[in-house]
């Protein structure tokens, strides 16, 4: 099995179902953030400046230099002692890199490529591989990212896995999925809908599910929410597709 990371509930390293360094040993609050950012950030190198804004959050200290000096070696020596096969921190010209093993599995990036290959399989009309990995991408983005942390590094990436979470959601609501089970394709849609309330497409699978179920009026009063949320809001009607699924529940 290959080195598997962990940014999502508690950080932290494992191989083979055995855990190498979590992040009560990550040298507090600093160690915990500079980890999971070069880990967030392994295929590129990170300057010393960029990493200091993110861990100082905009109040650099003036001997900013020698604590993160201070900082990176003694992560380079903790990654060493803890037995980490393949890892490096690298470090040069004004800039770290934490150099990963290939076949490294991080937990933020197998979320966003589960969430795309069920999106593909659902494309491609193969419903039960786009279950399996839709469950995968939604198990991971649905934990806490770094919590107790701010920075907009932190802001970023939380954004991403939100976006992961509802296209997760999308996906297990999908009526080639629960064709046969649509009270959960109802549960999905609404969890979608509850984060981000401006996406029709949630609106419309909600919509959809809940005339699988038999409850054609609720259907219709998604989407006069819709619709009436929409124009309060943003002062626009729903899209053509929107109001497509409305008018063939409405004839139905």
């Amino acid at each position: 099995m290959s080195l598997r990371i962990y940014l999502t509930g508690r950080v932290l390293v494992e191989e083979s179902g055995t855990v190498l360094l979590d992040e009560r040993r990550l040298l507090g609050r600093q160690g915990r953030l500079a980890f999971a950012y070069l880990v967030g950030e392994h295929l590129r190198a990170v300057s010393r400046d960029e990493l200091a804004e993110e861990l100082w959050l905009g109040a650099v200290p003036p001997s900013w230099e020698r604590s993160l000096s201070a900082l990176i070696s003694k992560l380079r020596a903790l990654l060493a002692s803890a037995g980490i096969p393949d890892v490096a921190l690298a470090g040069s010209f004004g800039h770290y890199q934490l150099l990963l093993p290939t076949d490294v599995w991080i937990d933020v990036e197998a979320a966003s490529e589960a969430t795309d290959r069920a999106e593909s399989a659902l494309r491609g009309d193969k419903p039960r591989e786009a279950w399996g990995w839709a469950q995968v991408a939604y198990q991971i983005s649905r934990r806490p990212f770094m919590m107790g942390e701010e920075g907009p590094w932190v802001t970023l990436k939380r954004s991403e896995l939100r976006d992961v979470l509802v296209r997760a959601h999308e996906c297990l609501s999908e009526p080639g999925i629960w064709s046969t089970e649509p009270a959960y394709a109802v549960k999905h849609a609404k969890e979608a809908v509850a984060i981000e309330p401006f996406r029709e497409t949630s609106y419309q699978l909600l919509m959809w599910a809940h005339a699988a179920v038999g409850n054609r009026a609720e259907a219709l009063r998604v989407y006069e929410h819709c619709r009436s949320l929409l124009s309060e809001e943003l002062g626009v009607p729903p899209s053509p597709q929107t109001e497509a699924v409305y008018l063939d529940i409405l004839r139905s």
